[in-house]
């Protein structure tokens, strides 16, 4: 497949390319001095590389063609792809990577923009199900009332008075029990439980009039697993969500290569089966009590659910392939599919009988062939992993290439936008566009307007030891992050690529220095962050989910330390499914999966330093491969324009003279 490659694009390029097309004009106009958000936002001065992305976006959408973009923090890129999309006058889908984007694009840009630009096109904000109350469950739950425990039933009443006064149903909305609360799972609205047409509230539900909406707006407001949900799996109960729409902009677009891998592969979870033999149980107790087969059906696959569950739990592997070698564990799994497959038999001989039975008999179904699928293990283009919860396990098998899938997927006939903060790989987005199977897209880098070389200083001190050695990387880290949070009077972030590393740096700095920690696990990730801000001199202490999407600006941050480049583990099931296939390729695993999925990582951590003009900041790597390793480079080609030292003391130095 032939690919664009990326460049560094200008006005003047796009000019040269052809005439600019009418939705271009509209939108540069919007843009000018004495345009539109000019005249409604105090003190807005567009940014060229914003100017830039949003011609790149109008020309785009104007010749139905497709655009990957990564702009830089500070880019601006919101206002870049919202105000092409509401001139077009075309049917837009904006996907974005979390809810609390979408929320804000929704509730806050788009309001703002189309008041501003005097055009009132509809708007829909769409979730996911099980964001929406399903009224068909709060109804159960009330009438077995006096069955419930108190706590569960104050909430529960308090959701049943909110959902009569409620006009969405979006639990976002509801204010009045906390958002960890168990009643909550009891009364969303769930593919397993929802009735379809033969539902009594089918004609007032939720998430049908949410979808609704959705199918006549303008713009259309989603998140990438919605989207994904949706496309891949059409997993909605009431057939299509999204319509066919002219224009789709995924922004946080890096997220989509892991998002494409969970929706083109399958799941399977122990705690799904347990939930069906459950339900089967209740519906014997109070609809077929004359039934007593399922009973012992069921309490049969319990027993063999339990033995398999506790063999995978006692194993501890994560690829599915060497459980299997164990011969204890594959007779437990065919035990198990036996006894599941014996029930599905038996449900089929009272199909009618029961609304309820009848949905778990079509679901155990299609749950008994995934299970095959996944024991059986023969397909040499997917990985097969196990992941373990708390109390349950999660069966993956996920697809080691998914550009043909995607290539299904972009069709020819809808404009395609893609973009980020987070693309390129040493200066190309070669490496994304292949992972998608995204063609004759025109790509483009456009760097962020920060003045990083003043802004930031990116330190990796020259003392550092091997990072492979656990406890002299420990150490050096605690070493490092004391001087560090000392320096910046807490203002820290500390970023791991490890649970286990996390855990003992933390253990290690509570006597070691005076200012607040904030460890992931303390709490959840949003009240972690609102007592950063609060504090003021706090250090906050995080693996993965605080790489990206947390945006602290000003004073409040002024230092990131991470402890070492994040390459994913070589045991990974995904990762060494892919190298397997590329090396069978004669290809090179490191530096056509190890490295960018890095390099990528890294970019995210780095970005939450400068999120602002007027940021300063300092930023620790404790990991001196980068510059001892020749594929170091391609690390620093990809990250903004830091000013460089390997002085630790200079760095400190910097962080001393932030105010």
């Amino acid at each position: 497949m032939r690919q664009a490659k990326p460049q560094q694009s200008n006005q003047q390029s796009i000019d040269a390319q052809r005439p600019m097309s009418r939705l271009a004009s509209e939108v540069l106009r919007a843009f000018a001095r004495d345009g539109v958000l000019a005249k409604h936002i105090q003190g807005f001065s567009a940014r060229q590389s914003q100017v830039e992305m949003a011609q790149i976006i109008s020309e785009a959408i104007a010749s139905k063609g497709n655009a990957l973009i990564e702009a830089g923090t500070g880019v601006g890129k919101t206002f870049a792809y919202l105000i092409p999309a509401i001139l077009s006058g075309k049917q837009v889908i904006v996907s974005t990577g979390s809810k609390n984007l979408q929320e804000q694009l929704f509730l806050k840009d788009l309001p703002a923009l189309t008041s501003m630009l005097g055009i009132a096109p509809k708007l829909a904000l769409l979730k996911g199900r099980n964001n929406y109350l399903c009224q068909h469950r709060i109804d159960k739950q009330m009438q077995e009332a006096s069955h419930i425990e108190a706590r569960l039933l104050d909430d529960l009443l308090k959701i049943n008075q909110w959902a009569g006064m409620s006009k969405d149903g979006d639990i976002g909305g509801l204010t009045s029990v906390a958002e960890n609360s168990p009643a909550l799972p009891l009364v969303v609205s769930t593919k397993e439980t929802c009735l379809g047409q033969r539902c009594e509230f089918y004609d007032a539900c939720f998430t049908r009039k949410a979808r609704g909406r959705a199918m006549d707006a303008k713009i259309i407001v989603v998140n990438h697993h919605l989207f994904f949900a949706d496309s891949v799996l059409k997993d909605t109960g009431f057939a299509e969500l999204l319509p066919d729409p002219d224009v789709v902009i995924f922004d946080e677009a890096h997220l989509l290569p892991d998002i494409c891998v969970s929706y083109f592969g399958q799941q399977s979870s122990s705690r799904t089966i347990d939930d069906y033999l459950q339900k089967l149980l209740q519906i014997y107790q109070t609809e077929l009590s004359d039934t007593g087969q399922i009973a012992q059906f069921c309490q049969r696959c319990l027993t063999k659910l339990s033995e398999w569950h506790n063999a995978l739990f006692s194993s501890g592997e994560s690829d599915w392939r060497l459980q299997l070698g164990n011969k204890s564990i594959a007779l437990a799994s065919w035990d198990l599919l036996a006894e599941l497959t014996a029930l599905q038999k038996l449900l089929l001989v009272h199909v009618g009988r029961s609304e309820l039975l009848d949905d778990i008999a079509v679901k155990l179904t299609e749950l008994n062939h995934k299970l095959n699928q996944f024991f059986n293990c023969d397909n040499p283009q997917a990985a097969y992993s196990v992941e373990f919860g708390s109390r349950f396990v999660m069966l993956r098998m996920s697809p080691i290439n998914i550009a043909r899938e995607c290539q299904q997927l972009f069709v020819a006939n809808t404009s395609w936008i893609f973009t980020s903060a987070t693309l390129q790989v040493n200066r190309s987005l070669d490496h994304f566009a292949q992972e998608l199977g995204i063609s004759n897209a025109k790509a483009h880098i456009l760097d962020s307007p920060f003045d990083y070389p003043r802004q930031a200083l990116f330190c990796v001190p020259r003392q550092l030891g091997n990072v492979a050695n656990q406890q002299q990387a420990l150490k050096q880290l605690v070493d490092v992050c004391v001087k560090a949070i000392e320096a910046a009077q807490g203002r820290t972030f500390i970023l791991f690529t490890s649970h286990k590393m996390l855990e003992q740096t933390a253990l290690a700095l509570r006597s070691r220095t005076q200012y607040p920690l904030l460890v992931q696990g303390q709490a959840g990730k949003q009240s972690l962050l609102t007592k950063f801000r609060q504090l003021g001199n706090a250090v906050l202490l995080g693996t993965s989910s605080f790489w990206e999407g947390v945006d602290v600006r000003g004073k409040l941050l002024s230092c990131v330390i991470i402890d070492k480049l994040p390459f994913v583990s070589p045991d990974e099931p995904l990762y060494r499914a892919r190298a397997d296939n590329i090396s069978r390729q004669g290809g090179d695993p490191f530096t056509q999966v190890s490295l960018p999925q890095a390099i990528i990582a890294l970019k995210q951590g780095v970005g939450r330093l400068i999120r602002d003009e007027k940021d300063c900041g300092v930023l620790i790597l404790c990991d001196n491969r980068i510059v001892n390793r020749a594929y170091g480079q391609a690390f620093l080609n990809s990250l903004p324009p830091m000013s460089r030292t390997r002085d630790l003391d200079q760095a400190l130095a910097f962080l001393r003279q932030i105010p």
